[in-house]
């Protein structure tokens, strides 16, 4: 079938809808992708709307990488607020400053490309469409800082269509489908799981655990989970955790839940924080099927940390003397292991958590922001946690205990989040030298 012109496209949904939407589909391949998006924001009517907005998507998804990026980029330069009206609401609300002013204000300085992905929304695939739109968005950025204004957009109605009041919280266990538990495998950022006998070891014996959060527009699609080991005491290693060696536990004899990999799975929900969530609701709902259970923390990776050890020995601005001397043994026996070497990695490590700041003034470590900004506290610095060449090559086999202290995590969460404290154990600050400067990062 030869493609037909846009103008008879929008003709033809106009009067027909969806029962023509497999000929639309051909046309919007040849057609400008803005020129559909303009369409759609002058419909009206629902079934022309819903086959409009599906012939876009279908039609991104199918155009060359160059086409994609052009109508990302005329979604940046064309559908942003109306200037127009905005100005109009900015000097109606200087004349007369109300409640109906501000509301008129707001709707005019809002973007058209909101709108437009709220259209695109209604498509049967939308809401996962738009996710993979973004992420490719994503890979742009760094080159095309003009884009941010669309990716601001995006995160805006991510943040509400994502939030906890839509999410649904399921345990992942050996029963589940063999659908998902593949997406477990393929998603798992932390540890990577070893096929399927692997994966049953970390969901099948009685003192594992696993949750993950589902949004009812990604049918069967798991946005994050937590992998959880019930044991007995608070673990400083990863490899006794996942031993297919290792005798399992009762889970009621269990004290400690061990919250050893959480992996985020949709790279167009970055920056769309719902982790701290599942966290503590997965910690509240042990507790309440598992009443023995009396400490709640991590086994953490230190990813940044290696990276950062290597300018500071190059270029110290944070470390003494001291410490530089007993990393020496990094250089001239890597993988080695004695006491000095691990006492000198700890008081790298303690600096690197609670000296070493980004520009915000948050910790460099992206893990321990994300952790300290759900309320938890810096416990335990482990030396020897993970001796995989990803822990030697991340952190030089560091790995560390946040603590989520039930009672306490509002409280923490208040204190990093107003007054950017780093919440840490006694041990842990005692490795820092008080007199030593906060260096700020970019």
């Amino acid at each position: 079938m030869a493609a037909f012109s846009f103008n008879d496209l929008l003709h033809t949904l106009g009067d027909r809808g969806r029962s023509l939407l497999g000929r639309s589909r051909e046309a919007v391949r040849t057609g400008d992708l803005a020129e559909i998006a303009d369409a759609l924001l002058s419909r009206r009517g629902e079934a022309s709307g819903v086959a409009l907005a599906t012939a876009l998507l279908d039609g991104y998804e199918t155009a060359p990488l160059a086409t994609r990026l052009s109508f990302l980029t005329s979604l940046a330069d064309r559908f942003g607020p109306d200037r127009a009206a905005l100005d109009r609401a900015v000097a109606e609300y200087g004349a007369k400053p109300g409640p109906e002013t501000i509301a008129r204000l707001h709707e005019a300085a809002e973007s058209r490309r909101q709108e437009l992905f709220r259209r695109l929304n209604v498509a049967q695939g939308g809401t996962a469409a738009l996710v993979r739109m973004r992420a490719e968005l994503l890979k742009h950025l760094p080159s095309r800082p003009d884009l941010k204004p669309l990716d601001a957009d995006f995160v805006h109605l991510f943040a509400s269509w994502f939030n906890r009041g839509f999410l649904q919280m399921r345990p992942i266990d050996w029963s589940t489908p063999a659908h998902i538990l593949d997406k477990i495998i393929r998603y798992e950022a932390v540890h990577a799981i070893d096929g399927w006998a692997d994966l049953r070891n970390r969901l099948e014996p009685d003192d594992r655990r696993c949750f993950a959060f589902f949004h009812p527009q990604l049918v069967d699609e798991p946005l994050i989970f937590v992998e959880v080991a019930l044991t007995g005491e608070m673990p400083g290693a990863i490899a006794p955790l996942l031993s297919p060696d290792r005798v399992p536990m009762r889970a009621r004899d269990a004290a400690t839940a061990v919250f050893y990999s959480i992996s985020n799975t949709q790279a167009g929900l970055a920056g769309v924080s719902f982790g701290h969530f599942l966290i503590k609701q997965v910690a509240e709902d042990l507790k309440r099927d598992l009443p023995g259970l009396r400490t709640f923390v991590t086994l953490s990776p230190v990813p940044g940390f290696a990276a950062w050890l290597t300018g500071e020995m190059k270029a110290p601005a944070l470390l003494d003397r001291a410490t530089l001397d007993g990393l020496s043994q990094l250089e001239a026996a890597p993988g080695s292991d004695s006491e000095p070497l691990r006492r000198a990695l700890c008081s790298a490590a303690a600096t690197y958590f609670l000296r070493a700041k980004n520009a915000n003034e948050r910790p460099i470590d992206s893990v321990a922001r994300f952790h300290l900004g759900n309320g938890a506290r810096l416990e335990k610095l482990n030396p020897r946690g993970d001796l995989s060449p990803k822990g030697l090559r991340q952190s030089h086999g560091l790995m560390v205990n946040y603590c989520y202290d039930l009672e306490d995590i509002e409280r923490n969460h208040e204190a990093y989040a107003e007054k950017k404290e780093v919440i840490a154990s006694p041990a842990i600050r005692k490795l820092v030298r008080q007199d030593q400067p906060t260096r700020e990062l970019a």
